[in-house]
Order: C-alpha cells, then structure tokens, then sequence
C-alpha cells in the first residue's frame, strides 16, 4: 500500500468500502500517469497485458459487476469472440477516454451503493458454469470483490508500470501529486 485510507466514520461501513476500492482504483490511475498513447498500448512483459488494455478491463469488468447487482444487461457485451478486446484499446480508445469511462463508472458505483437499502442486499449471479446454480451474491460481496478485482490488477499495473520506464508506485505518488 502506497496510499493511506482514512478510517471510516463509526459504523460506516459502505463508506469503508468504497474508500479501499477507491484507493485500488487509484493504483491503476496513477500506472498511466504521464504515458504516451503508445507507451499505455505496449506490453512490456511476457504477458498480453498493456496498462490501456489493464484500465479498460477494470472499467468493464466494475460495470459489468454494477449492471448485474442492478440487473441490468451490461453495457459492453463479452465472450469468446470479443474476450481479448477487454484486455486491449481497440480503434479511437484512448487512456483519457478510459479514464473518463472508469471515472463515471465510479460515480455510479458509489451512488448506488450508498443508495441500496443494505449491503446484506442479493441479486442473481449469471448462469455461467463456473457459479453456482441460482445462486446469489450479496452488495457486501460485490464491493468485496471489486475491491480484489481492481487491487490483483493494480498489482499488475505496478509491475508493468516498473517494466516500461522504471517508475515505481512511490514514485508515481509523488508525481500524482505534483500535477495541477
């Protein structure tokens, strides 16, 4: 951890929540602060993985998880055809428009788990084989998850991040902070 969470009010525990994924969140931000286009398109290590295709994924994969607790279809359909478009920026994708993206899929995450009448709360995971028949998640979980989700790839991001130009998580903090 490169960043400090504040401590949540007493008995916040949406706030507590919301506060860790967005610090996962920021990890993932700052990795692509000061890239160039192609600099965020490279894949600097044996894997597939580009810091755009890391910030693209995220972005979908925290709005997919929205849609479902909210039972809405998604708003970017994946599957076998497409699965690698989620992990890449593909024609006029930029880092800024992702960022833009990820920054109002945030807001939406944030407003509606603060709306929900409770984190105890359970909508219908998807009848994909590797779920449980019928079963059923909780918004506590689904924070939960986000939290592991956003924070394997922020892990991910540093590593990258490191690959490309040297630039750690501490150093990107303090540059984060320098900018206007």
């Amino acid at each position: 951890m490169v960043t400090h969470v504040a401590a949540e009010a007493q008995g916040d525990e949406r706030g507590a929540l919301l506060a860790f994924l967005e610090e996962q969140r920021g990890g993932i931000r700052r990795a692509v602060l000061g890239l160039s286009e192609e600099q965020a398109r490279t894949r600097p290590s044996a894997s597939e993985l580009s810091l755009g295709g890391l910030l693209k994924h995220v972005a979908e994969v925290e709005q997919m998880w929205l849609a479902r607790a909210k039972q809405e279809p998604p708003a970017v359909r994946r599957d076998q055809s497409n699965w690698d478009e989620s992990f890449r920026l593909v024609g006029e994708e930029t880092v800024a428009s992702r960022l833009a993206y990820w920054e109002q899929v945030a807001a939406e995450t944030e407003k509606y788990v603060r709306s929900a009448p409770s984190l105890d709360d359970t909508f219908p995971l998807p009848p994909d084989p590797w779920f449980p028949p019928e079963g059923r998640v909780s918004l506590r979980w689904l924070c939960l998850h986000l939290i592991r989700e956003t924070a394997r790839h922020a892990g991910h991001a540093d590593i990258l991040r490191e690959s490309l130009d040297g630039k750690t998580a501490f150093e990107l903090v303090a540059l984060e902070r320098q900018e206007p």
